[in-house]
């Protein structure tokens, strides 16, 4: 299993909170010495004495999980890999230490890095004309939809509230209940048909018209609805998140302000509550929650990885969609899992495979080289075509959460979990594997190998500092 960290976690919750190491002991009923151990990691900790140490330090157990950590952690091994930094090696224990006792000069480190990128892309030639960057606006909001594990309490709340003025309706209703919401009090007027190129919803304000690609399904139109009402009544809820987040362009603004307005959307389709109910019940199973709420294969994966209320959480999903070039679109995770912030993910990994196999849902048991084990699942979606001859736009869903909760998802029905475990990496660049058949590129820490006298055999190479 991961490597643990959560005595380092607790040492830096008890240190915030001005408490001392005796003290915190003494509540808990242990000994200095072993409260010591604890947080040196040095010890192993039982559930229930978790569950006191969250109460003596008045905290949500989450907090002591250390994904937050074990993010930044895997953040940071990228960026002192990075042969372009010129640097010397850093300590993999060093990362660690820095993640779990210094969060906010983690996160400093990987905000100069990723500037740094953006400005070295720049300088090469990958600006616009007008000095706007490509890359650090998307980059910026899918990292605040990632640090805070796809959960906003506000906007939940102003679904609650959107769906309480629609009178709570059942999936079957909730296309007209949300026409008519916008007709009777927004004077708005929705129409299907035709639209011009590739688009799939357009809304004049000046005119009060919506309309909606005729090419779309019937949950899409229910979403697009959603969308447009979210836009016109739940914009300062929106706009507050945005604020309290402070992204560094325009740019980076407005693709947050799209996504936490799908958010919303998503919401009023697939109310918290119910849909939290329905997912235990149904032990995650997609497609039989995808026919009760009347929703897609990749909103009802979205909404799985956004069930992290306080109090009421549901199982710590990660959830990403990517294309057959690899181009990540999303990507969430509140279940710790550490994706690579540059350059492609393992090709050994679930989501590349499951192209393979359209329209159905593979599963794998992935373990990462630092023993982090997850149950994955994926499924490629397609996207109506707007006209005869054109691509089918085609992605690939992938959802996954840690080996501990697999009892909980159906998909581990069946499965050895102990010995249908594949290994992976974040990407061939941060993967130490020496025996990958699989692997593109060589580690980045190690020297390259070559015998011209072999071939067929895997990338061959030297560890740090030795001869070759």
């Amino acid at each position: 299993m991961a490597r643990p960290m959560i005595g380092r976690v607790v040492r830096r919750l008890r240190q915030e909170r001005g408490i001392t190491q005796a003290a915190l002991a003494a509540r808990l009923g242990i000994s200095a010495s072993y409260m010591n151990l604890i947080e040196a990691d040095q010890r192993a900790i039982t559930a229930s004495l978790v569950f006191k140490i969250a109460d003596a330090l008045s905290v949500d157990l989450a907090l002591l999980s250390g994904q937050a950590e074990g993010r930044l952690e895997a953040g940071l091994r990228e960026v002192f890999r990075d042969p372009l930094l010129g640097a010397e090696a850093v300590p993999e224990e060093q990362a660690v230490t820095l993640a779990s006792a210094a969060p906010d000069a983690a996160r400093a480190v990987l905000a100069l890095w990723r500037a740094w990128r953006v400005a070295r892309e720049d300088s090469a030639g990958l600006s616009l004309p007008s000095g706007r960057r490509l890359l650090l606006p998307g980059e910026e909001a899918r990292d605040a939809f990632h640090d805070a594990a796809n959960h906003f309490p506000a906007l939940e709340e102003a679904a609650e509230a959107l769906r309480t003025f629609l009178g709570d309706p059942t999936p079957q209703s909730l296309d007209h209940a949300l026409a008519e919401r916008l007709r009777a009090h927004h004077g708005l007027t929705v129409t299907v048909g035709v639209l011009p190129g590739a688009a799939l919803r357009r809304y004049d304000a000046v005119t009060a018209q919506l309309a909606l690609s005729e090419t779309l399904p019937r949950e899409s139109r229910s979403f697009h609805l959603a969308f447009t009402l979210a836009l016109l009544e739940a914009r300062e809820a929106v706009e507050r998140v945005i604020a309290a987040i402070e992204p560094s362009t325009e740019e980076a603004a407005g693709m947050l302000r799209i996504g936490l307005l799908n958010y919303v959307a998503a919401a009023v389709m697939l109310p918290y509550a119910p849909f939290l109910a329905a997912a235990r019940a149904l032990r995650h199973d997609v497609a039989a929650l995808s026919a009760r709420f009347a929703a897609s294969f990749e909103q009802t994966c979205h909404r799985l990885s956004t069930l992290q209320r306080e109090g009421a959480r549901g199982v710590p999903f990660f959830f990403l969609r990517v294309d057959p070039a690899g181009n990540v679109s999303k990507r969430f995770s509140a279940a710790g899992f550490p994706f690579a912030r540059g350059g492609g993910s393992c090709p050994r990994w679930i989501p590349h495979a499951a192209f393979a196999t359209p329209g159905r849902i593979v599963v794998q048991v992935a373990e990462l080289p630092d023993g982090a084990e997850f149950l994955c699942f994926a499924r490629t979606v397609e996207h109506p075509a707007t006209r005869w001859g054109e691509p089918v736009p085609i992605q690939v869903v992938a959802m996954g959460c840690a080996i501990g909760r697999a009892p909980e998802v159906c998909y581990a029905d069946g499965l050895d979990l102990a010995s249908a475990k594949v290994g992976i990496g974040l990407s061939c660049r941060l993967c130490d594997r020496p025996d990958c058949r699989s692997r593109a590129f060589p580690p980045l820490e190690h020297r390259l190998l070559l015998d011209p006298a072999t071939a067929g055999a895997p990338f061959v190479f030297s560890r740090p500092g030795a001869p070759g």
